[in-house]
């Protein structure tokens, strides 16, 4: 096992030249610009700017419609499956056909059930919406 010290090539040796790239950076952190080193073989100085704008967003709760329509169909599915057993048989269907055909007229009531309740939700949240102020920041680089 050798006792060096690992060479760090990142470091430059020359120190007039580290001086000359910590007098860059901060000169350029005086002037309120952040610094980025590109290369680690030949470090480079590249001043970049970071923008900020402030703007003004409507905040509000919405109800998840996949979720509705998906319980009005499944409600749709249960009302047709008691539907099915509450009346006694027919001579020229059996209960599966019966509950096909009332699980297909049912569940397409149930979804647009489903559907209209989440547009009430909807629109009864929208009425407690708010106003809220967003940062958005920018970072380019100055060439």
């Amino acid at each position: 096992m050798s006792d060096e010290q690992p060479n760090d090539s990142s470091r430059p040796t020359d120190p007039e030249a580290a001086e000359a790239q910590t007098t860059e950076a901060q000169a350029a952190e005086v002037a309120g610009l952040e610094v980025e080193a590109l290369d680690a073989d030949r470090p480079e100085v590249v001043a970049v700017e970071t923008e900020v704008t402030d703007e003004t967003v409507e905040v509000r709760r919405a109800p998840r419609y996949g979720a509705f329509l998906l319980a009005g169909g499944v409600l749709g599915a249960i009302v047709a499956l008691i539907l099915t057993f509450a009346f006694p048989e027919n001579d020229q269907f059996d209960r599966g056909q019966v509950f096909g055909f009332l699980l297909l007229a049912l569940g397409v009531i149930g979804v647009g059930v489903g559907a209209l309740a989440a547009l009430v939700v909807d629109r009864s949240l929208s009425r407690r919406s708010g106003r809220a102020i967003v940062e958005h920041e920018a970072t380019h680089r100055i060439d």
